[in-house]
């Protein structure tokens, strides 16, 4: 319970900061039109569920472990990534680009959504594409030269770090809870759907990470780091090193 009451404190801080200079105007080419703005699109779809599903697994969730803050905490969360939507519309609003109304890879995770009532599975899912968003809105960055988008994309990069802490957190204290044998077939279980998650994401947005100076080995190279730092840690992870996780004290 203090640890949602400690998330819920930063969500509203962090909520406050205002890392945009809204009065820059757009200054992106249309090569880089060319190459980022049919991911950029998709990712701003991405970014803007309302998050309805997650919120009743959050609520069921919090009544199992008598904490009545958790779903508060979740519901910043969510308010946060809506942000990242809002403020991803409102550039292609300035540079006179539809929005997308429909997209294959959000119709796919949209879909996970819908079918899905676990807090394991949304902490799993949370993690692993938004290990993959760091990576990607990097390469977003590094591939533009347009002030406004790049300080769009620094402010999300700041989110999301605390985003995975969040969920992994959460993650890890789920996961404490199995017997062991449960422990060793999720491990896996989570693995593979890490891998096979990035592999999606990769696919379809192959042309914004090249663009950005992330070919596959790269990409792969650095989610698999993200990997090992994230759900990794599962395989070793004992309680007594969960409780004195660097993290776990934020």
């Amino acid at each position: 319970m203090e640890r949602s009451k400690t998330w819920i404190e930063h969500f509203n801080s962090n909520s406050k900061l205002q890392r945009i200079n809204w009065q820059l105007k757009p200054s992106i080419t249309n090569v880089e039109k060319k190459n980022i703005l049919p991911s950029l699109k998709a990712w701003q779809l991405g970014e803007t569920s309302d998050g309805s599903h997650l919120k009743k697994a959050s609520a069921k969730y919090a009544i199992a472990i008598s904490d009545a803050f958790y779903p508060i905490a979740v519901e910043l969360f969510i308010k946060e990534e809506q942000k990242h939507g809002n403020n991803l519309g409102r550039y292609l609003d300035k540079i006179g680009a539809k929005r997308l109304r429909k997209n294959w890879a959000d119709t796919l995770f949209r879909k996970f959504r819908y079918f899905n009532t676990s807090m394991e599975l949304w902490t799993l899912a949370v993690i692993t594409v938004e290990s993959a968003a760091q990576v990607f809105y990097q390469a977003l960055k590094d591939a533009t030269q347009c002030e406004l988008l790049k300080q769009i994309c620094t402010d999300i990069l700041i989110d999301e770090a605390f985003h995975i802490d969040f969920q992994l957190e959460r993650f890890l204290l789920i996961h404490q809870n199995k017997n062991d044998t449960s422990k060793f077939l999720s491990y896996y279980l989570y693995k593979g759907f890490y891998y096979f998650t990035i592999h999606l994401v990769w696919f379809a947005y192959r042309k914004c990470f090249v663009a950005g100076n992330v070919s596959y080995e790269r990409y792969r190279k650095k989610m698999d780091m993200k990997f090992y730092k994230t759900i990794g840690k599962l395989k070793h992870l004992s309680k007594q090193v969960l409780v004195h996780a660097p993290f776990y004290n934020k």
